[in-house]
């Protein structure tokens, strides 16, 4: 990787590959082509309307089972295009043996 470049390393898609966003209760889900993708933050554009919907805190489904998946918030909007940061765990602590599978919801 280039080690000159400062700025955060993001995989492009050129085709998008296919995703859903979700909400942290389950109450609404919506099909998105994943377009750029960093450690920290993705691109997306989403298919249908976000209107109304609470997109402070949801679920980036990276698999059609829900098992990979980030926990995000909205960034920016700019017509269907979405940017989006990844939200990292709540207790900034680590245990010894500890594994992300903290984040499990219950």
């Amino acid at each position: 990787m280039a080690e000159d470049n400062k700025g955060v390393d993001r995989v492009t898609f050129s085709r998008g590959y296919d995703v859903c966003i979700m909400a942290i209760d389950g109450t609404w889900r919506r099909d998105c082509q994943l377009n750029a993708i960093s450690d920290n933050d993705a691109i997306l554009t989403v298919e249908g309307s976000i209107q109304g919907l609470n997109l402070k805190e949801f679920f980036l489904l990276l698999s059609s089972t829900g098992l990979a998946y980030r926990r995000c918030e909205l960034v920016r909007v700019n017509g269907t295009e979405m940017d989006v940061q990844f939200l990292k765990g709540k207790n900034k602590k680590k245990r010894p043996g500890a594994s992300q599978d903290s984040m499990m919801g219950a």
